[in-house]
């Protein structure tokens, strides 16, 4: 398994990158806002790597960041989310527009990329609703702010940030009452 690359940029493509490490160029998928990042040709790079073994290939998939990354293999393991449809994803939203879309239940907001309907989308956020925050939890999405980190100490503080979770969400259903959309 390749965890990671470090190498040239040899040549990038609309959906990979050809990345010369030690003489072996590795084509490597990635989504367009990691592939928008690189360097120009010639330049260094470091990409983290998932690596998918089928029966007919061998697919290396590069990540500019963990958070990437994770949620990338989260996004696999939705029912009718393969691969292409994870690096779309990624492509068209960050791990923190993810994260912000699904705790909010805001399937609009996953509609913008193309090839997610609204049964994907629900898909996506009824599949993912648990995941999500632990994910958010654990930084792979948001920056960890003072506030955050003091809440994660102790088991008194870690109720504290879970009832204000309940706040938050009772105050989002009470504007949606209102007539505001859930990503407003």
């Amino acid at each position: 398994m390749i965890g990671k690359l470090t190498g040239h940029i040899d040549t990038i493509h609309e959906d990979h990158v050809i990345l010369d490490v030690g003489g072996v160029g590795y084509l490597v998928f990635a989504s367009a806002k990691t592939l928008a990042a690189l360097p120009e040709r010639g330049g260094t790079a470091s990409l983290l790597t998932e690596t998918h073994v089928r029966e007919d290939h061998i697919h290396l998939y590069g990540f500019a960041s963990e958070a990437e990354r994770t949620w990338f293999k989260t996004l696999t393991t939705v029912q009718g989310v393969g691969v292409k449809m994870a690096l779309a994803i990624l492509s068209s939203l960050s791990p923190e527009q993810i994260l912000t879309a699904i705790a909010a239940q805001d399937k609009k907001a996953l509609t913008v990329v193309s090839g997610v309907g609204p049964k994907l989308a629900e898909r996506l956020v009824v599949e993912l609703k648990n995941q999500a925050s632990k994910l958010g939890a654990a930084g792979f999405a948001m920056p960890q702010t003072a506030a955050t980190a003091a809440a994660q100490k102790g088991n008194a503080k870690k109720n504290a940030a879970a009832t204000g979770a309940h706040a938050v969400e009772d105050a989002l259903s009470a504007l949606v009452h209102l007539g505001y959309g859930r990503s407003e």
